[in-house]
């Protein structure tokens, strides 16, 4: 598999150590020693704790050095390669373009929030491991090999056999290179997360299922896009999870072991069945499968933010960041669940800069604009939302942010609100609203018994917004109405703490 991928290898640039690891095939601890103790190839983003990326040229060239025998891969003149094309087919040949100098943006952002480690201390560290490299080259090698041979989920069934008594067969499928291939380029559009973006991902996962039907990590990024269509471009959420929930169980069914698959079904289970105790032991098993799974870190934080355990989510929060420093999804989810734990300054802060390095990234104008709203800082709430729904292409919402900021200069933030409400009504009779956001308007003019009863609605149409019913600002004003306590015990979410 690795000699065919060195054949025809297009160049591109991988972000983590999770997307080198699945280039190789391998698991993030093994690329970490190859790293640290035969020089592979890794780059550092400046200033990033534990940001990396490398090139898929420079890893070939690595490779081709230690197969020849070269005692020392790295020590060759690496050129600083720039990534080529990657096509999903002929007509559409999107370009991987080089993201170095936004991510050493965002990097930066990071780095404000991580706790410092000394560069004495890491010196000292990385001359012990050079120290130890050389009595572990056999060990490594061995373990190499054996990786090689039969994969990285019968490693692990091996290393379980030595503590169970009766050892179960790993059932292995190592995937076809070129769907190995197809995934890899779809996780580069996915984590854009831009409506464009993610159907471009769609449809590298698609194909990487019509070469091999077994790769149980293509129907991960399949559930995964499905998971962010609803929320970052217009696919109905009654369609985006269904499809995100079958297509995570089928990745589950081919490999139960892979934490992936747990963590896009967790996800799915809680925000479109409200199913909480079911989502927390899927996300907990992707855990306990893979510790190292930042993505399983970040969306249990936002799982426990919104069942209204702050503290817990940003514990989590924070791990995924240590993880991953550059990601701007996890940096954005960051802002908003540090707004919730009542650091509001922070959140702000981070989130505008956010908004400053990173201007066609939907989810921090949104949050500032959920925040602004909160605050009644209501002409930045109207500005925010409004670039909001021009990334997220969504017509409706921009006639609607347009009435309420012609209100609000005519008559303040009730007029405001009224405009809102009346366009809102305007686009619910034509089925083109969801009852959810007018019970949140309806409460912020404080018309209790009118949010309620769309409320009710929302949850007799399965709307997927209510899982927010615990956290949304505009609903606080009903936390002490015995109907709205009801309400949450019918759809099974967790009661408010402290009431």
């Amino acid at each position: 598999m690795l000699e065919d991928r060195r054949k025809h290898p297009p160049n591109r640039r991988l972000d983590s150590w999770k997307e080198i690891a699945a280039h190789f095939g391998r698991d993030e601890r093994t690329v970490k020693r190859w790293e640290k103790e035969r020089g592979l190839p890794v780059r550092r983003l400046p200033g990033a704790r534990g940001g990396v990326y490398a090139f898929t040229d420079d890893l070939a060239r690595w490779m081709e050095a230690r197969d020849s025998g070269d005692s020392d891969p790295s020590s060759s003149s690496l050129p600083v390669s720039q990534p080529q094309q990657a096509e999903v087919h002929e007509s559409t040949n999107p370009t991987v373009f080089d993201q170095g100098r936004r991510t050493e943006r965002i990097a930066d952002l990071a780095r404000l929030l991580q706790p410092s480690v000394t560069s004495e201390r890491a010196i000292q560290r990385r001359h012990r491991l050079r120290l130890v490299a050389l009595s572990a080259l056999v060990a490594a090698a061995l373990a190499t090999v054996l990786f090689l041979l039969v994969g990285r989920k019968h490693a692990l069934a091996s290393r379980s056999a030595a503590t169970n008594t009766a050892p179960r067969a790993a059932k292995v499928h190592p995937p076809n290179p070129k769907a190995q291939d197809l995934y890899l380029q779809g996780r580069y559009y996915w984590d854009k997360r831009t409506p464009a973006d993610l159907n471009k991902a769609l449809a590298y996962f698609q194909q990487a299922i019509a070469i091999d039907p077994d790769y149980a990590q293509a129907y991960v990024g399949l559930a995964d896009c499905y998971n962010l269509l609803r929320e970052y471009a217009v696919m109905p959420e009654g369609e985006a999870y269904p499809k995100a929930i079958a297509a995570a169980k089928k990745a589950v069914e081919l490999d139960d072991s892979l934490a992936d698959a747990h963590n896009s079904l967790a996800f799915a289970t809680f925000y479109w069945l409200f199913d909480a105790t079911t989502a927390e032991r899927e996300f907990r098993k992707a855990l306990a499968l893979n510790p190292d799974c930042s993505l399983a870190h970040h969306w249990y934080a936002t799982f426990l933010m919104t069942i209204g355990r702050n503290q817990e989510a940003l514990e989590q929060i924070e791990i995924a960041q240590q993880m991953d420093s550059s990601s701007r999804s996890i940096l954005a989810d960051k802002g908003l669940i540090l707004y919730h734990a009542g650091r509001a300054q922070q959140a702000i802060t981070l989130l505008k800069q956010l908004t400053e390095t990173e201007p066609s990234f939907m989810s921090p104008h949104r949050y500032l604009a959920t925040i602004y709203l909160d605050l009644q800082r209501y002409p930045d709430y109207l500005a925010q939302e409004t670039i909001a729904a021009k990334l997220s292409k969504d017509e409706d919402e921009l006639a609607i942010l347009e009435a309420g900021e012609k209100g609000f200069r005519s008559g303040g933030p009730q007029m405001m609100l009224e405009s809102i409400l009346r366009d809102q009504k305007k686009y619910y009779a034509e089925g083109r609203m969801s009852a959810y956001r007018l019970a949140e308007t309806c409460s912020l003019l404080g018309r209790q018994r009118d949010a309620i009863a769309y409320l009710r609605i929302a949850h007799e149409r399965r709307d997927s917004a209510l899982s927010g019913l615990l956290i949304d600002f505009p609903l606080v004003k009903l936390h002490d109405d015995p109907s709205y306590r009801e309400l949450i015990s019918q759809i099974g979410l967790p009661q408010i703490r402290g009431s």
